[in-house]
């Protein structure tokens, strides 16, 4: 039995060994407004295949700078849908591997639980100190936050009162810790199964603004990596769909 045991253990430890030898790390870079939903995939993924994977937050356009710099990316999950284009263009990612992983959502929202009870009247009336909005040049949700305002004629308005961040992260802390009462973020930072996860908000109707494509693209870092191709292909699932739902994307 005792020598039996050790052969088993002995067996189990060649199969460790030998799994471990196929997994890789991969680095991926993700735009801030899909850090949550990322944290909970991530996990998912790393279980099921036992590849690790080492994510980085930030806006696309940062990121972007990074990799034309050398940054060892292997995966861009951006926060648009030209970035990933660009890349390919200009030689730093793979033109077979782009696709949309998520389309964004915009909210009207404030940390403050009874600031927003009907969004549009609070917009019409600019009844407000301070509202957040990202730059509209680097962050598809500023220029969404934009379109709304315009669309809805109340543009002049409300831009004396902006608190601009240059990227939807930024933004979206503005409003979390009171700096402004108010502003324009993305869904998944405030919402999750059906509801509100803080503060109270107003999600913009989606013909108020242009589609917000998020598109991901491989790198021509992780072009030779089994785990960055796997990855994809798990964003592009059943599991990895269910959780963006949650969080408040839509997939089309």
């Amino acid at each position: 039995m005792t020598n039996r045991f050790v052969k088993a253990a002995v067996a189990a430890v060649f199969c460790a060994a030998a799994a471990a030898s196929f997994a890789d790390e991969i680095h991926v870079a993700v735009a801030a407004n899909f850090t949550a939903p990322a944290k909970e995939l991530v996990p998912v993924f790393e279980a099921k295949t036992g590849h690790k994977v080492i994510l980085s937050f930030g806006s696309t356009g940062m990121f972007y700078g990074q990799i034309k710099n050398g940054a060892t990316y292997d995966v861009l999950l951006a926060a648009d849908a030209k970035t990933p284009k660009k890349a390919v263009t200009e030689g730093y990612g793979v033109a077979s591997s782009v696709f949309t992983y998520a389309v964004g959502k915009l909210v009207f929202w404030s940390s403050d639980a009874g600031k927003i009870k009907d969004g549009a009247k609070l917009l019409e009336t600019a009844d407000f100190n301070k509202c957040a909005v990202a730059h509209p040049k680097l962050a598809p949700y500023g220029l969404a936050a934009y379109e709304t305002l315009k669309h809805m004629k109340v543009f002049e308005k409300v831009q004396p009162k902006f608190v601009e961040g240059d990227n939807i992260g930024k933004t979206f802390q503005f409003v979390k810790t009171g700096n402004a009462d108010v502003g324009f973020v993305a869904l998944s930072q405030v919402y999750k199964n059906g509801k509100m996860t803080s503060g109270s908000g107003w999600v913009i109707p989606a013909d108020y603004y242009g589609k917000i494509r998020q598109d991901a693209v491989l790198l021509k870092n992780g072009k030779s990596l089994k785990a960055a191709a796997e990855f994809l292909q798990f964003l592009k699932g059943g599991e990895a769909a269910k959780v963006k739902t949650a969080y408040g994307y839509g997939t089309n």
